[in-house]
């Protein structure tokens, strides 16, 4: 299992130049390799493992390859043809998409030392010291330990939009150390949930528990406010500067807050429930749609889920993505399926009478959906109106961010 964990980092003032410079050398590279890649010979180039043979040439035609580390210049390489690959799946799936270009400074912020180049040391206490080749040494917050089963493979150090620097660091456990999810037989309705993502809120499960939105109304009007400051500044002056890092600041705090609301939630799904079924969405598409797009992009979606799916393989829980198409018109009972407006919240079946909340109705389906998935018969001893809560737990986004947990039971173990 591949993960990663990220910390704040404090370079002195000598080696963050030595950081500036060293990532302008690999924004030269990557520069390079493009170049290469439009007007040299596809026998001598066209992979990855191709280019890295080309860099001794390179150190010999340009010296300045020849001050970082080799393994980082590999990786930077490397990084170019991931970009490509990447454009090329966008394409396959039907997106409309350009052409790799050069990166500008400000594009081009990270460096990543794979494999060999670095040192982790002095990780006693809560601060820890990261060497890296041809730099030197890097304070750390080290708030959080790396397992020891967890074996570094490699290190990215990234400078934000607000001058603060961070360090990733890429980390691999075999499985075998990882927690043994439970037997699939064993699932039934009561270890098991359907968690709907919703749009009047943020989740809505099968067994009766409604999370709301996080609110981000102050958080966004204060965004406006630096944006629009921003907008009267002359471009490139040092007021321009200044108010551009409080613009990054604002931003970089919507993402924190999203990021640990998420983590909460999805640690206590993975740890309250032996699995756990989502929806498989198309975010890009509801982005592109019609409706609140901000608050749907506020949601990420998507991040949800590859949290969700990461804590499963660390807690040693289930969980599946199901087919999302249908499951608000579909009733749970009997399957048929009634057209719904957005502004409709509640399902009423015309086929066999069958009444509850909208959303509830999408979470028994997503459950249902899944225990398909895992080639589980429904259980015929709960039918779906038994296994409909009858009535609903509301819980509010303060209650998530303050307490760690949707639930304010002190037992729930609060997320990383």
């Amino acid at each position: 299992m591949e993960y990663s964990h990220r910390y704040h980092a404090y370079p002195t003032q000598e080696v963050a130049a030595e950081l500036d410079h060293h990532i302008d050398i690999h924004r030269q590279a990557y520069n390079y390799t493009l170049y290469e890649y439009d007007n040299v010979d596809a026998d001598n180039i066209g992979s990855a493992y191709k280019h890295h043979s080309r860099l001794p040439d390179w150190k010999d035609e340009f010296p300045v390859f020849s001050g970082v580390n080799s393994k980082a210049l590999q990786r930077t390489v490397t990084r170019f043809y991931q970009n490509l690959t990447g454009l090329s799946e966008q394409k396959q799936n039907g997106r409309k998409v350009g052409k790799l270009t050069w990166k500008s400074p400000r594009e081009f912020q990270s460096i990543t030392y794979s494999q060999s180049g670095f040192e982790l040391k002095n990780t006693s206490g809560r601060r820890a010291t990261l060497w890296l080749s041809k730099i030197g040494d890097i304070k750390l917050r080290y708030h959080r330990e790396i397992p020891d089963e967890a074996a570094i493979k490699e290190v990215t150090i990234k400078k934000e939009t607000t001058g603060e620097w961070f360090v990733s660091f890429g980390l691999e456990t075999d499985e075998a150390d990882l927690p043994e999810k439970p037997d699939v037989d064993s699932l039934n309705t009561d270890n098991s949930v359907g968690v709907d993502l919703g749009i009047l809120n943020y989740i809505h499960t099968s067994d009766g528990t409604t999370v709301d939105w996080i609110d981000l109304e102050d958080e966004y009007e204060r965004l406006y406010r630096e944006q629009r400051e921003l907008s009267r500044k002359e471009h490139g002056s040092n007021n321009y500067e200044n108010q551009r890092q409080a613009v990054a600041k604002v931003k970089r705090h919507i993402r924190r807050k999203v990021l640990d609301y998420q983590h909460k939630l999805t640690t206590w799904l993975v740890t309250e429930y032996d699995a756990v079924f989502v929806e498989d969405l198309n975010v890009a598409q509801m982005l592109q749609s019609d409706g609140n797009a901000r608050n749907k992009q506020a949601a990420a979606w998507r991040q949800f889920i590859t949290l969700l799916e990461y804590k499963g393989e660390l807690y040693g829980t289930h969980v599946v993505q199901v087919e999302a198409a249908g499951t608000t018109k579909e009733c749970a009972t009997c399957g048929v399926e009634t057209a719904k407006p957005i502004w409709v919240r509640e399902h009423s079946c015309p086929s066999c009478g069958f009444e509850c909340d909208r959303d509830a109705n999408a979470a028994m389906n997503v459950l249902q959906r899944g225990f398909a998935e895992l080639g589980l018969g429904w259980p015929e001893s709960t039918p779906v109106e038994t296994a409909l809560p009858t009535d609903t737990t509301r819980v509010s986004a303060k209650c998530v961010v303050e307490t760690g947990s949707p639930t304010l039971n002190e037992a729930t173990p609060v997320a990383e």
